[in-house]
């Protein structure tokens, strides 16, 4: 599920019926201009993160980090077409008592794209970046932090490469791919029932980004997947700046802007033998979600899927929040990780 709705080469997507404008086009009241946000924000991406880039089985992938070396480490991995620096206001409340890293993995935000993804490929680009950032300095291996698409990279390489970690924690995590006919028909029911929206899920586009003539342009038509009104609207123009590219029109001419991500990367990731978790994991886990979240509750929901990691994983939910739970409720999601960090003494 993308992050960001895009558009074909040649035309915009057609807007899906039913969207209201504050779910639709956030950002476009702002006319390009950055929302104003609160002194706490100011001031934490003011702590600019060190940046570089890792070779890892040919492509090279952007890495961020903050902090010292040689105290405890703790990797943070974005969601599906979403970048590292949705963790650059996070990451650095963790930076005075952890080393801190957040990567792109390949395909998204800075890093190369590929012919081709997979689980054990990315598995391979977050250990590489560990590695590359000092997080094993202290003697013991990282804590993984994962958002939703991330967040099942993360559970991937708790079950397949549990001594990398020290523990795996999930952020509004969701498994398999979107959902089925018969679901979203059922997921748009209630929707509707409750006085929302329907979901409207569908299978990002695999074609070429549209080019916009100006960043104004382009940050009118960034929105969240699945749709929802941004929480805080200043970090949602945070994201959006950070997802945008330079590049040229297709005129020829110059000052274009186009999204970070590799539009066909849904298409290319080979998902076999990972559709949902098929082992349990060794290594302390928890699941942090919002409370509202639309990913969720595809599980909550009475006759909705089972939930894949079963009943025994330790929950702890957001108030006031939607999936994406560091744009809605950034501080209080620091506080859930540093609660379970204490908790399990990493």
């Amino acid at each position: 599920m993308s992050e960001t709705e895009v558009a074909d080469a040649d035309q915009p997507q057609p807007l899906e019926p039913g969207l209201p404008p504050e779910i639709a086009s956030p950002l476009a009241p702002f006319a390009g201009q950055a929302p104003a946000a609160p002194e706490w924000f100011t001031q934490v991406i003011r702590h600019e993160p060190e940046r570089s880039r890792v070779p890892v089985l040919g492509a090279e992938i952007e890495l961020l980090t903050w902090g010292e070396l040689g105290l405890p480490g703790l990797v943070f991995v974005h969601g599906n077409t979403a970048h590292a620096d949705w963790w650059s206001f996070i990451a650095p409340f963790f930076a005075k008592t952890h080393r801190v890293a957040a990567l792109s993995v390949s395909g998204m935000g800075g890093s190369d794209w590929r012919a081709a993804y997979s689980f054990e490929t990315f598995a391979s680009e977050i250990h590489a970046a560990a590695e590359a950032a000092g997080l094993y300095a202290s003697g013991k291996a990282p804590a993984y932090i994962g958002h939703s698409f991330g967040g099942a990279q993360v559970y991937f390489s708790a079950a397949r490469h549990p001594e990398r970690m020290s523990a795996c924690l999930l952020v509004d995590s969701g498994f398999g791919g979107p959902p089925s006919a018969e679901e979203r028909q059922r997921l748009d029911r209630e929707a509707i029932a409750a006085g929302r929206a329907p979901n409207h899920w569908r299978e990002p586009r695999g074609g070429p980004h549209r080019v916009y003539p100006s960043l104004e342009m382009a940050l009118t038509r960034f929105r969240f997947m699945p749709p929802q009104v941004p929480g805080n609207l200043y970090i949602a123009d945070f994201i959006a700046r950070r997802s945008l590219k330079r590049a040229p029109m297709s005129d020829g001419g110059d000052g274009g802007w186009t999204w970070k991500f590799d539009p066909a990367l849904w298409s290319k990731l080979d998902r076999s033998g990972w559709e949902k978790p098929a082992t349990s994991v060794s290594v302390p886990l928890v699941h942090i979600y919002g409370d509202r979240s639309a990913i969720i509750n595809r599980y909550a929901s009475v006759g909705g899927m089972p939930d894949p990691l079963g009943p025994d994983i330790p929950r702890i939910v957001i108030p006031d929040s939607e999936h994406h739970v560091m744009v809605d409720q950034p501080l209080a999601l620091v506080s859930a990780l540093r609660a379970v960090l204490a908790l399990w003494r990493l």
